[in-house]
């Protein structure tokens, strides 16, 4: 067979359901038409989370299972080999396929999927492949092997990869791919690198850099801080180890720091590519190529955006009893990294702006650090004590994170006049799931087409799909330059500003003339406060001299967001990024043979 496409095999938690980013960057990829005609299979591996359901839920919603040794499932050809893995292992094997839709495109894919039951995997065969680990790799499995977390992805390896042989991936000539997903599959990457039957290629597709998120997100200085150092010790040949400590200790850093093993490293962002090249001088030597994420790109008209603006307003009004000129938004998930205390600095100065052209504005801030509430319990809330405009602590309502950050928003919107935030502490943005008060036919996308501006200004962001997801909406989206899509934007444009896009940078240290790693280090909450009050109101300006005063600035902004989002798109990121990477991978060889490429 000449040149035969290639096979990818994902290694990763969200196998057979969309959990957090690396489900959207999945998606994005098996719905991409670029990605489908240059890769010949797809394969998603994971270990199998639990055992109980039926058997039709096994691959996810839209799955279907061939093989289930647990439920008695026996519909497929690989059956005998899988039996074989199972004795050998004393694990139990899940076969089938699931499907991806995109509605917009109606393309679809059913990648195939393993999963693997390692709860009662025989202790010989794990320790074997842990003590090959330390000898050929330095992975001491012994500091780590107590948390679930780390010792499930080590169980996984041998076998799933038995299992990809077992199903003809390396039959015929073709070549595979294994693709660990974030520090979870670097123990299957490993398996397939010392399987000296195969010629496995290797990627780590670093969606972060787990190390540098834990150092961010536990020093009060944060990005302010961090980022600064690193740039330093950089000029002085210094590593993470070097100026943060030794980083063994945790669980997460000995599998991403063994990357450096793989044929290439994908980055999702400028930063993490730098964060990579900190963890160790050896990474300077390796290929790290930078593939963004996507960004979906929506085509609408003036009369869309209006539309939608309209139901956000009247959904303003209905809670606070007027419509305000223009509507805020930030969806996010409830943690640290997200630098949610940032969008109430900024609007502080907003405010004071607002004031003096006497115009008004309601941020409608949508996250939660708990599962979805009940109808019942939103409509007794919202029928009880105005929420989401009041809350309560204590379940349904405020958990202690949530209730720590309404502490925030109440002291700021009792100071503000022109410009108030909402905290929507809820899943989902439709009537059923926030209330009486929102528009009837409010959909999920109408906080996105009708937004002015979309928060986002993250201490910790490999990427932020969410950040710039209503871009095409012509809204104005605020991002840290830190974030991974600031650079996407870059790159795309060349380096010239847009209208759409406000990068705020909280890594300026303002003058205050800190040239040493050690005194960079010192930067606290109060140096960070005070480099935030200055940034923050830059980035109010800024916010305030960008949204448009007319219907045709709207209009021109709808155009120019859709315009830059269609040159960020999934097809994009893989034709002009992945695989170009992954032909770099391919044709590295570790025997004398043919070179085998990705079609294209």
């Amino acid at each position: 067979m000449n040149n035969p496409k290639a096979t990818l095999v994902h290694v990763t938690h969200e196998a057979v359901g969309k959990i957090g980013g690396i489900g959207a960057v999945l998606e994005g990829f098996f719905t991409s038409k670029a990605y489908l005609e240059a890769v010949g299979r797809t394969i998603l591996v994971s270990p199998l989370f639990s055992c109980e359901g039926p058997v039709s839920s096994r691959c996810g919603e839209d799955g279907e299972v061939f093989y289930s040794s647990i439920d008695g499932m026996v519909n497929s050809g690989y059956a005998n080999h899988f039996r074989k893995i199972e004795e050998q292992f004393n694990v139990s094997l899940v076969y089938g396929r699931r499907t991806f839709i995109d509605k917009r495109t109606g393309i679809t894919s059913s990648p195939e999927v393993i999963l693997v039951d390692v709860s009662r995997m025989d202790k010989e065969p794990v320790n074997d492949f842990k003590r090959r680990l330390f000898e050929e790799f330095g992975i001491r499995s012994d500091l780590h092997e107590h948390l679930w977390e780390f010792e499930q992805y080590m169980r996984l390896a041998l076998p799933a990869i038995a299992a990809v042989k077992a199903v003809n991936c390396c039959d015929h000539g073709c070549q595979t791919v294994v693709v660990s997903h974030e520090f979870m599959g670097m123990p299957t990457v490993l398996a397939a690198i010392m399987d000296k039957s195969t010629n496995f290629k290797t990627v780590f597709h670093a969606h972060e850099v787990a190390t540098m998120r834990q150092i961010v997100e536990k020093h009060p200085g944060h990005d302010t801080m961090f980022y600064n150092a690193m740039k330093q010790a950089h000029f002085e040949e210094r590593y993470v180890t070097d100026v943060f400590g030794d980083q063994n200790g945790y669980f997460k850093h000995c599998l991403v720091d063994a990357a450096k093993y793989c044929d290439v490293i994908w980055a999702v962002g400028d930063y993490v590519r730098d964060e990579l090249h900190f963890l160790a001088q050896e990474f300077e030597a390796v290929d790290i190529d930078l593939v963004y994420n996507g960004i979906p790109a929506f085509e609408i008209t003036l009369d869309e955006k209006k539309a939608s603006k309209e139901k956000l307003r009247k959904y303003c009004g209905n809670m606070l009893g007027y419509k305000p000129d223009y509507v805020f938004t930030h969806v996010t998930r409830l943690v640290p990294s997200k630098g949610l205390w940032r969008d109430l600095r900024v609007l502080e100065h907003v405010d004071r702006e607002f004031r003096a052209v006497n115009k008004t504005a309601v941020m409608l801030l949508l996250t939660t650090e708990t599962g979805k509430r009940r109808r019942r319990e939103i409509l007794d809330m919202e029928s009880g004590y105005n929420w989401p405009v009041a809350h309560r602590e204590g379940l349904p309502d405020l958990s202690g994170g949530e209730a720590a950050f309404y502490a925030a928003i109440q002291e700021f919107n009792t100071k503000s006049r022109n410009v108030k935030v909402v905290f929507v502490n809820q899943f989902g943005f439709c009537q059923e799931a926030c209330g009486l008060r929102m528009p009837e036919d409010m959909e999920f996308m109408d906080i996105r087409k009708g937004s002015d501006v979309e928060f986002g200004q993250s201490i910790y962001e490999p990427f932020g799909i969410a950040q710039v997801e209503p871009l095409s909406f012509g809204s104005i989206c605020v991002v840290t330059n830190v974030c991974g899509c600031a650079g996407f934007v870059r790159d795309v444009t060349g380096g010239n500003a847009v209208r759409n896009v406000i990068e705020a940078d909280y890594t300026n240290l303002c003058e205050l003339g800190l040239c040493e790693v050690e005194d960079i280090l010192a930067i606290n909450r109060k140096s960070r406060d005070y480099i935030e009050k200055i940034v923050s109101e830059k980035v109010a300006l800024e916010i305030c001299s960008r949204l448009p005063k007319t219907e045709a600035e709207v209009e021109e902004m709808v155009k120019a967001g859709y315009d830059l989002a269609k040159h960020m798109s999934w097809d994009v990121v893989v034709e002009n990024y992945m695989l170009k990477s992954l032909r770099k991978a391919l044709s590295k060889q570790r025997y004398r043979g043919p070179v085998y490429a990705i079609a294209g």
